[in-house]
């Protein structure tokens, strides 16, 4: 029976195909990139199942920082030639590159539109979504960040006028003058429940609005999602660092590639995002993370970019069905097949396809894979350096995409039976935008009834459904929540969208809550809490919190990217409890046996109600244990997160202490200080360390107390006379850098005598190799996952060139007329440490600083390496390469 679908859609497909017009088409018949292809096939590990080319060189798309291809097989290229520490305006546009035949030479190409620092690109029928850096037409400067879509309905491969924006704002506009649009918002993905999902790196945002005028205020990153007409903008998740691009599954798993701070490594961490959970970066992911979702693994240096979820039936099995990734540090698209583990998955990373500083990576609706590259542009872009690459698998058979907007409503229907994730959200997307498609109703709900189909069918065919009708879905949507198959699915679009909450019913949801599957019952919390369903309270607290739920010792890192699946339902409970302001009720529960859930929930409520029942319960019970408890949720609501205005950042290597980044007193604040200090003062001498390690944990500052001491790395950095290195001659400064470049190819290098050399130039001064050494300039213990050998060679001997992020030079001045030059090595709400060139560290209260800009040239001279032999460099560069 399958099989017989199969065919049909396949005769449907078919004949449909036929119908796309090439006729305007000049096609091209010789390939202009061969040579390209063939210097970058020769050095590159490409998979030997598949045929890569040049799409397209730097002569039509340099610096391409973005791309997405649209279900026909138009692929816009989002130029970027001021790259990510560039600030002057007009450096960028959208690029449209044409293949009429599909056969992997591009026969067109025109500039779209212009507009600067894309970031993400979303392209659907005649429109083109963008989420781009907007400048002031006055000041020359960053303005802030929008999410704007252009449209094309003359189909000349120009954007037809100014584009509608659908979000202002969604950046922070100080940070993008001053520094650029390195941890901004990135790109933009649509799932099949008709959102668009944004990667909102972690310079948060002001009053972000939407074309209702609904504001929204982020400290951090995280995903932000919207409809496509620009409404009901809202936070999906939180507590992400520096993302680029998210991967959704037809089932709506979405998967993000995230890392940890500048120059301390740069680790990069593969995430399942679900919808509520808090990721924890920076103020949790260290020091509690039981309060977190964890990553699913880290896996040391990289930098994360684009991001795609591979589901087309024409690409390998081995290849299929998986997240793809692509790390723009480590210079690859990896693959993480994933495995179902409860609510969440775990993973394995595969390596797939090698690309020098690849950007972005996605997928048409006839099976062509697009990937973008930015080989060696730089931190702040060029106009002579990047690509794009085409691959299929060996003896692809092409097929044209048909021209959809020429299909019945019957057809776009059948249509989602396809194989191709992305001809069934062209399918949805066509569909949902018509005026006349009343009839569609009937004919999407037999695909959702018709258990023979793929359920990555039906699914497609329940969302389309849910859009198509509205509030009027609710009763079939319903019925579909009895069928197991769909019950998971069923419950999310239930409570998808938050304006049918009081016409949506509470029993599906229940019924959820009880279901031994984890999925559903996952679906069914994150549903209460986004109804509003207060009488499901009684039932989340009864959600058991696992023995893992246990804060790490104090001074140490917990398992932030250590799959935890049994932490997933509870951890999404509580949040339901918090958006559902279940303060009466875990007050009740407070003497009940689900005190430990009501407890863990308390710890984001502040309200001077919970704070009395604290005290009351702490006073009528003899439980010591359950008193710690008490003490410990007193603590942990002492301080409340101080409202974001985007005035400020935390920079590239923040205070990770937690639990608040800029905590300030509330209202409820001096009771519970009055309490602590009374209980300290009752407690035997044995005792009040206990009340040491609560305010050293959560910083009290309360002195009565005192605070435990965690002790710091030993200071061993050699003071070494820079200025007499930089001036030694040897071979190295007396050769050309491209000589010098050329020699390294042929020179392997002695490791053990560049980690001897790496003490005797001084780098220990500015740079450690081991986490246990003081962190002082980048951290050199994963450079070479970061950069190659050519990139680690130019950073040495052109420090200006490549100025790693994070690290350009800072010049701070003080009140008291003080200079200061160097890496801001820490930084809090409240102070930060610089670093000098000599390695001395300065600690400075934020108060005192006057002024603080970056400057455009690196702290490390240039001629260090002036010194030495190509041999020595060559030794120099082998030894840090190793350093993974």
């Amino acid at each position: 029976m399958r099989h017989s679908y199969w065919l049909i859609f396949a005769a449907v497909f078919s004949v449909a195909a036929c119908q796309s017009t090439t006729e305007d088409c000049n096609f091209v018949t010789e390939d202009r990139y061969v040579s390209m292809t063939d210097s970058l096939a020769a050095t590159l590990e490409w998979p030997e199942k598949l045929d890569i080319n040049v799409f397209a060189g730097p002569d039509v798309v340099p610096s391409p920082a973005c791309l997405a291809v649209s279900a026909s097989g138009d692929v816009f290229v989002g130029v970027d030639k001021m790259g990510s520490l560039g600030k002057e305006m007009g450096q960028g546009a959208i690029v449209k590159l044409i293949d009429c035949n599909g056969d992997g030479i591009m026969d067109s190409y025109s500039e779209f539109a212009r507009t600067d620092n894309p970031r993400g690109i979303l392209a659907l029928g005649d429109r083109v979504f963008v989420l781009h850096t907007r400048f002031s037409k006055e000041t020359k400067k960053a303005a802030n960040m929008d999410l704007v879509v252009y449209e094309d309905r003359d189909k000349d491969g120009v954007a037809d006028g100014d584009p509608k924006p659908l979000i202002t704002d969604i950046s922070n506009p100080t940070y993008l003058a001053e520094r650029g649009t390195d941890h901004a918002t990135n790109g933009i993905q649509m799932g099949i429940d008709g959102w668009i999902y944004i990667a909102a790196g972690d310079f948060g945002f002001h009053n972000a609005t939407d074309r209702d005028g609904k504001q929204l205020t982020v400290l951090g990153g995280g995903i932000i999602r919207v409809r496509p007409d620009g409404t009901e903008m809202e936070v999906y998740t939180h507590g992400l660092r520096n993302i680029y691009d998210v991967a959704i599954d037809p089932f709506m798993n979405i998967f993000t590639r995230d890392n940890t701070n500048d120059g301390g490594g740069w680790n990069i961490r593969f995430s399942h995002q679900i919808q509520s959970g808090e990721y924890g970066y920076p103020i949790l992911f260290k020091h509690f993370t039981e309060e977190i979702i964890p990553a699913l693994v880290d896996l040391g240096g990289g930098s994360g970019t684009g991001a795609l979820y591979l589901d087309d039936h024409r690409w390998p099995e081995e290849y299929n069905h998986t997240p793809l990734m692509a790390d723009w540090g480590r210079s690859y698209l990896y693959r993480h097949p994933v495995q179902a583990d409860q609510a969440t998955f775990t993973q394995r990373e595969e390596n797939f396809i090698q690309l020098p500083q690849i950007t972005d990576v996605d997928i048409d609706a006839s099976g062509i894979l697009y990937l973008s590259a930015w080989d060696g542009a730089g931190y702040s872009g060029s106009p002579d350096i990047g690509y794009v690459v085409r691959a299929v698998p060996k003896e692809f058979d092409y097929e044209a995409f048909a021209d959809i907007q020429q299909f019945s409503n019957r057809k776009l229907v059948a249509l989602l039976k396809s194989k191709s994730a992305k001809a069934r959200l062209a399918a949805q997307y066509e569909l949902l935008g018509r005026a006349d498609n009343a009839d569609a109703a009937p004919r999407l709900w037999k695909l959702v009834e018709n258990n023979s189909l793929d359920i990555e069918s039906r699914v497609a065919a329940l969302y389309t459904y849910a859009q198509l009708m509205g509030k009027e879905a609710i009763d079939q949507l319903v019925e579909a929540t009895a069928d197991t198959d769909l019950q998971e699915h069923a419950l999310r679009a239930l409570a998808d969208r938050q304006a049918w909450a009081d016409n949506v019913p509470l029993e599906p949801f229940l019924s959820g809550l009880r279901a031994t599957s984890p999925r559903i019952k996952a679906a069914a919390i994150i549903g209460v809490g986004r109804l509003g369903k207060k009488e499901a309270i009684g039932a989340l607290l009864e959600t058991k919190v696992p023995a893992s739920f246990k804060s790490p010792d104090l001074g140490t890192e917990g398992p932030h990217a250590t799959p935890n699946s049994e932490i997933v339902i509870p951890h999404l409970a509580v949040k339901a409890l918090v958006a559902l302001n279940a303060v009466d009720e875990c007050i009740e529960a407070l003497n009940t046996g689900n005190q430990d859930l009501a407890l863990w929930t308390m710890r984001y409520l502040h309200d001077d109600r919970v704070v009395q029942a604290l005290i009351s319960t702490y006073e009528n019970t003899a439980d010591d244990a359950f008193k710690a408890k008490i003490l410990n949720t007193l603590a942990r609501i002492y301080h409340r997160e101080a409202p974001y205005d985007a005035s400020w950042w935390w920079s590239t290597r923040p205070d990770t202490h937690g639990p608040y980044y800029k905590g300030v007193e509330w209202e409820a604040t001096p009771t519970i200080r009055a309490f602590l200090l009374e209980q300290w003062k009752k407690a035997e001498k044995g005792d009040k360390d206990f009340f040491k390690l609560l305010n050293t944990r959560y910083r009290l500052a309360i002195n009565q107390f005192g605070i435990i001491e965690i002790q710091p790395p030993k200071e061993d950095a050699p003071q070494v006379d820079l200025e007499k290195l930089k001036n030694k001659k040897g071979q190295v400064g007396e050769s050309s850098i491209e000589d010098v470049m050329l020699a390294l190819d042929k020179i392997k290098g002695d490791a053990k005598e560049g980690a001897a050399l790496f003490v005797q130039q001084g780098c220990k001064t500015c740079h450690a190799v081991d986490r246990s050494e003081v962190q002082k300039g980048p951290f050199m213990g994963q450079i070479g996952s970061i950069m190659n050998r050519q990139q680690i060679a130019e950073s040495i001997l052109k420090p200006n060139a490549s100025i790693s992020q994070g690290f350009s030079t800072v010049q701070i001045q003080t009140k008291s007329g003080n200079a200061y030059v160097g890496f801001v090595t820490e930084e809090s709400a409240d102070k930060l440490t610089i670093r000098n060139i000599a390695g001395m560290a300065t600690t400075l209260a934020k108060s005192e600083i006057t002024d603080r800009r970056e400057l455009d040239h690196s702290m490390m001279p240039e001629g260090l390496a002036n010194a030495l032999s190509y041999q020595e460099l060559a030794s120099l560069v082998a030894y840090l390469s190793e350093q993974k």
